[in-house]
């Protein structure tokens, strides 16, 4: 059975599109220069003469080319550059209290109540699930293991498992061993255990800004306090800004996703990793470093996460397979470091265990080499979509907007011209049919007013670009 997540191809003519696209955007092919004749590249490219029209067909959609009668095709006009992308926030200057979960809740519920073309999900859409190996490795382990199954998988968790897991970590260069591990119901929480094992209410926690409103609600679910630190769409986190934040304020914790963080998608460079473990390690404050979507890069190698260079014990590692095979198994993962005995407590405290044969198939999963292949295909896919996602963006949004460029990951954040509010927008695309999320949910002062999230998880398809074509209409109708 072929693997859904394989449907989402790109065709050859995408292919050729894309790179003519590429050639007019560097400015390689000017306004009026007349393109190769379609019998021309099909030739130079030994492809077929209906691939290039094909190829052609979808520059003039975009508005890059024009065909001129008797003539040929020529560049229609300058294509409007797309390297804008939204500025580095700012520190917030002291800590305060988060109040997000009724927001948060309000636009969750409106969304769940009609038929929407869902722009907020951030996770594989059905059409990428590998179901037919998951099912595989489910019955598999029901066969092996029988009534064991069905019994509690006690903390620390199923020890093949965590096994798969130790092995994973080689992928960044890391060395994990199945003893450091700890299972979850998924990376919140894995990120929640942690945060109750390194701090207590009323404390402070330094954050991104922007952050996922999930890592939000936990926080103040508990209680607990953020301090918004300044953070670049490209490089993540200000280590500058932080020092500072920690010089003038007492920090019990940070909590940062330091690959293709949730909704920015920066990455920090291995350098200000090391920089970042040293720096807290110096004055003995815990990381809790959430890289769920660390699996989920487009270049050559899986940056490396903070872990790699902990030494002390002060990074607590929180990931899942939330985002990469099935997010409805909830299985995650924590390696809490020096803090091992307390989280694996919490954990047994919380909910006694993570699910036994979601555990099981997981393994089963990871220890037959299906996750790597699963993998490339899944990068693949995304890699493809968000660029789709991104042209069409640019297409139909108002002109101004600025839009993140990500190098793994799934969502894009997109900076809307500063007079537009980007709740009401959220609103008005609610009421014609499409759901998208406002940037106001991603900070506990209600910032970003003029930003929004928009997942590019469901395959590019008329449907989908006709609802972000919706969205861009109504953004210009605001203007």
């Amino acid at each position: 059975m072929q693997e859904n997540v394989l449907l989402v191809k790109e065709t050859l003519f995408e292919k050729i599109a894309f790179n003519i696209q590429r050639l007019i955007e560097q400015e390689v092919l000017k306004t009026g220069d007349k393109m190769p004749s379609v019998r021309t590249l099909s030739r130079e490219q030994k492809i077929s003469m209906s691939t290039v029209f094909q190829a052609y067909y979808l520059l003039e959609k975009k508005g890059l080319i024009e065909a001129r009668p008797r003539s040929g095709y020529y560049v229609r006009k300058p294509y409007k550059r797309v390297a804008a992308q939204p500025a580095a926030t700012t520190t917030w200057k002291m800590p305060i209290n988060v109040r997000v979960d009724s927001l948060v809740s309000d636009f969750v519920k409106t969304t769940h109540k009609g038929t929407f073309i869902d722009l907020t999900i951030a996770g594989p859409s059905i059409e990428m699930l590998p179901v037919a190996k998951l099912n595989k490795s489910i019955q598999a382990v029901l066969r092996t293991n029988k009534g064991n199954s069905f019994q509690y998988e006690f903390p620390p968790g199923n020890e093949n498992l965590l096994r798969q897991i130790a092995r994973l970590s080689l992928n960044w260069q890391g060395s994990l061993s199945p003893d450091e591990i700890i299972i979850t119901n998924g990376c919140l929480e894995a990120v929640n255990l942690c945060l109750r094992a390194v701090a207590n209410q009323g404390d402070t926690i330094a954050i991104e800004s922007p952050t996922y409103y999930g890592v939000l609600q936990t926080i103040e679910s508990l209680g607990m306090k953020v301090l918004e630190i300044a953070t670049h769409p490209e490089k993540g986190i200000d280590l500058d800004e932080l020092e500072k934040a920690l010089g003038k304020t007492k920090i019990a914790a940070c909590l940062f996703t330091l690959n293709f963080n949730n909704p920015l998608g920066s990455c920090t460079s291995d350098v200000d990793k090391e920089r970042l473990v040293k720096l807290l390690a110096k004055r003995q404050i815990p990381l809790i470093e959430d890289d769920i979507l660390g699996d989920l890069y487009f270049g050559k190698n899986r940056p490396k996460n903070a872990k790699t260079f902990d030494k002390e014990g002060l990074v607590l590692l929180c990931s899942s397979f939330s985002k990469t095979i099935a997010p409805g198994m909830r299985v995650g993962w924590t390696a809490p470091g020096r803090y091992k005995e307390k989280v694996e407590r919490l954990k047994f405290m919380t909910n006694i265990a993570a699910p036994s044969l979601m555990q099981q198939a997981v393994a089963h999963f990871l220890e037959n080499g299906r996750y790597n292949n699963h993998l490339k295909g899944l990068r693949l896919t995304y890699h493809i979509q968000m660029r789709k996602y991104r042209e069409a963006i640019f297409r139909y949004f108002p002109t101004g907007t600025k839009v993140t460029d990500p190098h793994g990951g799934h969502v894009l954040w997109i900076e809307l011209p500063p007079n537009l509010d980007a709740v009401e927008l959220q609103r008005k695309s609610i009421e014609n049919g499409v759901a998208i999320l406002p940037g106001s949910i991603f900070s506990a002062q209600k910032r970003h007013q003029h930003f929004v999230r928009i997942g590019c998880c469901y395959p590019f398809d008329q449907q989908v670009e006709h609802a972000i074509e919706v969205v861009g209409n109504l953004a210009n109708e605001m203007m």
